[in-house]
């Protein structure tokens, strides 16, 4: 017993009467004092550089700022810069009032350039003489990295599938609200954009992509996630192939949509 209470005498040694422990004595031998962290200050969760990077905004809301590439700027020059058919050929979409509009049987229209992650502004317009009802009214589509299609439609009082209406994911998610404007009327979407990455399987996503949505300034996609690639019968999940950087695309679905102020930012 005497022994057990030697023990812990000793063990209560190096602790204070609240139980906890003392700090220790300089060291032996004349040796520099431990020292201890100061209290925290503001300035140390402040981080000075570097610093964030700075550009222009544009003028106007809608407006391309300055690290932004123009696409469509409503010029024929930036057409033939810009844009081909799927096979690398010049467009047959025609130059009309400053817009790109879709001419029927002429294909889809792409970009030269591909995208991985990006911020994307495009404004367009479903034709202000209705024509048809459901899929076939004002029909085309905003293809990101030409596989995942941002659904555009006369969605002003013309009922269709909810998956397939204005500013839907197509046949994957529908829009939140309906933020349709009348038809003759230009619209916009501000779409953000995170590509796939791809597990070592060329078939499975290690990440899928991610798309949010604002039509005409209002959000309708909220950072969804796709199944797959866009497909008009069947599931989507079951046609992926591993792809890196893609064109943007604009679909040809038979309907005269004009399109204008198309700008895009890499992220």
């Amino acid at each position: 017993m005497k022994k057990l209470m030697i023990l812990s005498l000793a063990l209560l040694t190096g602790a204070s009467a609240f139980g906890q422990p003392q700090r220790p004595g300089p060291p032996a031998g004349g040796a520099q004092k431990q020292e201890y962290p100061a209290r925290m200050t503001p300035q140390m969760t402040e981080i000075m550089e570097p610093e964030v990077t700075i550009i222009s905004p544009g003028e106007q809301p809608g407006m391309a700022p300055s690290d932004a590439i123009v696409l469509f700027d409503g010029s024929a020059g930036i057409i033939e810069r810009e844009w081909q058919d799927s096979r690398g050929n010049p467009t047959k979409w025609i130059l009309q009032d400053g817009a790109l509009v879709c001419v029927k049987g002429s294909g889809v229209i792409q970009t030269k350039r591909k995208f991985n992650d990006f911020q994307l502004h495009i404004e367009w317009k479903a034709p202000a003489e209705v024509i048809g009802d459901g899929q076939g009214r004002g029909n085309s589509g905003v293809y990101l990295q030409g596989l995942y299609e941002v659904q555009v439609l006369d969605s002003y009082n013309n009922k269709t599938y909810r998956n397939g209406q204005a500013g839907s994911l197509y046949k994957q998610y529908a829009p939140l609200v309906n933020a349709s404007r009348k038809p003759g009327e230009w619209q916009s979407y501000d779409i953000i954009y995170t590509a796939p990455r791809f597990a070592n399987d060329t078939t499975t996503y290690f990440t899928p992509p991610r798309v949010t949505v604002l039509h005409n300034g209002v959000l309708i996609q909220n950072n969804v996630s796709l199944r797959g690639p866009t497909l008009y019968i069947g599931m989507p999940e079951y046609s992926v192939k591993k792809h890196g950087a893609e064109p943007l695309v604009l679909q040809d679905h038979g309907n005269p949509v004009a399109y204008r102020n198309i700008w895009i930012r890499e992220l």
